[in-house]
């Protein structure tokens, strides 16, 4: 089928936020012990118990904020029993996810030494649902505050004598399910509440981020905007893509036939549809876009893994994933105006993955290899983008989906997915406001298969590869999409006609 992609290169939109592009990581089966940590007396090769492997990759992809310890866990997360020394710290049991013991050995100083060791911003979430103020405070002064306090004296007792920086805090999490199952109203008072003690010092500012919808719960969105706004700097929204039912049986992440493809297509394009309502709700409350929509969970939720723990939440991520990535990403960059941050769940060995381990081993997905592609639109200036079909559709959805951005420089990117799984796109590109193009590639990830995916035995099936058949005329482009495909192309302007700063 034949498409034409228009790009108006001249009429720069919304800075797309580079902490879009951002991750979570929660006490969730093999994310934290096994992915990140393997502790300092690993034979797996580490820096102060941060695996090597796993610390190498995810550098690669820029990864700009990593959200922590939770999820579900940390409304029963207390931070003070993951500090000082390991043997000393206070054993648990994480009764939400496999009701495995957590030992504590990573908390507020293992994470904060992660982000530096990634250049990553840490968002933390703090403990509404089972904590209290007092706790919830004394974190953040503990982490921030470099003057003569209990908590200050504490943080240099235990090796760390300059405080850290901390720019994003959440205010609990799902306080409308595992969070503490209450209603928005009363969650909107205990918010504006706990935020007051959430102090800032120094010259720390903090993003402070309420807990915000379940999917379609427009009600939740309503009454926190309205009974919270002026007191929070962003407000969260869950969304997962599930082709099947959450509780009776989500669909295997890679035995699927046709149908499931399309729904799971569907679903993820519908995180569109939920953006808008929340912006249009948001706006009422909100017309300057102070307060930022941030996405702080999405991503695909499948069954687990035959044979895994089901309370580990494992499972495998084959090109369907990357192209529910795409999407996604490309439906953030469109709604950059209000969506400040989105973080994918989660970045190892749970859900919608970027990376797998087994002991030594270690492979990366085709979802991390969206995230590299797409790295070029962090802090870009977003671009008009709009897609014509030659004939209509025969489909529940479109078939090509992309988006498109500047940078400083000029050089523009168009990112493109096909989600048809058997027919070619035939792209006509439109680079309208461009006086002269030198050259255009790019990077394209494709499979023959609809489950295709990496596995430890075969860890480069799906990865990606240049691409170069292009044909350029003037301002325009002619290149032909191939079936299930992320393609990330590169524009550039001619010398002569490229702006001076």
């Amino acid at each position: 089928m034949k498409h034409t992609v228009v790009v108006n290169t001249d009429k720069e939109e919304a800075g797309i936020s580079r902490h879009i592009y951002g991750h979570f990581s929660e006490h969730l089966g093999r994310c934290i012990y096994e992915g990140w940590w393997v502790g300092k007396d690993s034979p797996i090769p580490n820096t102060s118990g941060i695996r090597n492997d796993v610390l190498e990759a995810l550098k690669k992809i820029n990864i700009p904020v990593l959200r922590w310890p939770g999820g579900c866990f940390a409304d029963e997360y207390h931070w003070k029993d993951g500090i000082g020394p390991w043997e000393d710290r206070k054993r648990m049991v994480n009764t939400h996810w496999g009701g495995v013991i957590e030992n504590n050995h990573f908390g507020t100083h293992e994470f904060l030494m992660l982000c530096d060791l990634l250049g990553t911003e840490p968002y933390i979430c703090g403990n509404v649902g089972s904590g209290s103020v007092q706790e919830m405070s004394e974190w953040v002064e503990y982490i921030t505050f470099d003057g003569e306090s209990p908590m200050a004296n504490w943080r240099r007792e235990n090796g760390r004598r300059a405080p850290w920086s901390l720019t994003y805090f959440g205010i609990g999490n799902e306080s409308w399910g595992c969070g503490g199952n209450m209603r928005p109203e009363y969650y909107a008072d205990l918010y504006r509440q706990y935020q007051t003690y959430v102090r800032e010092y120094r010259e720390n500012k903090l993003y402070k981020i309420a807990g915000g919808a379940n999917v379609d719960d427009y009600r939740w969105t309503e009454v926190l905007m309205r009974e919270a706004a002026p007191f929070m700097d962003g407000l969260s929204l869950h969304y997962y893509t599930i082709p099947g039912d959450f509780w009776e049986g989500k669909g295997s992440a890679v035995e699927f036939d046709q149908t499931e493809w399309d729904i799971t297509m569907q679903k993820a394009l519908y995180m569109d549809t939920l953006l808008h309502r929340h912006r249009a709700i948001m706006d009422t409350f909100d017309p300057e876009e102070r307060v930022g929509l941030i996405v702080d969970e999405w991503g695909t939720w499948f069954d687990v893994e035959p044979g895994t723990n089901p309370g580990f939440l494992y499972q495998q991520n084959t090109i369907r994933d990357a192209l529910v990535a795409g999407v996604t990403l490309n439906i953030f960059n469109h709604h950059a105006r209000r969506v400040h941050m989105a973080n994918i769940a989660q970045t190892i060995n749970v859900l919608q993955a970027m990376v797998l381990t087994d002991k030594e081993k270690m492979i990366v997905t085709p979802t991390y290899h969206v995230f590299d592609m797409y790295q070029v639109h962090q802090d870009a200036a977003l671009l008009p983008l709009v897609i014509k079909p030659e004939t209509k559709e025969a489909s529940s959805f479109p078939h090509v989906h992309g988006s498109a951005s500047k940078q400083g420089d000029g050089t523009v990117h168009i990112s493109l997915c096909n989600l048809n799984t058997g027919v070619a796109a035939d792209i006509t590109l439109d680079l309208r406001g461009m006086t002269s193009l030198k050259d255009i590639s790019g990077t394209i990830l494709t499979a023959d298969q609809k489950n295709a995916h990496n596995t430890f035995d075969d860890p480069n099936c799906v990865h990606p590869k240049p691409f170069t058949n292009v044909k350029v005329t003037g301002t325009q482009a002619e290149l032909q999409l191939p079936p299930m495909s992320v393609l990330v192309l590169r524009a550039c302007h001619a010398p002569e006609f490229v702006e001076k700063k």
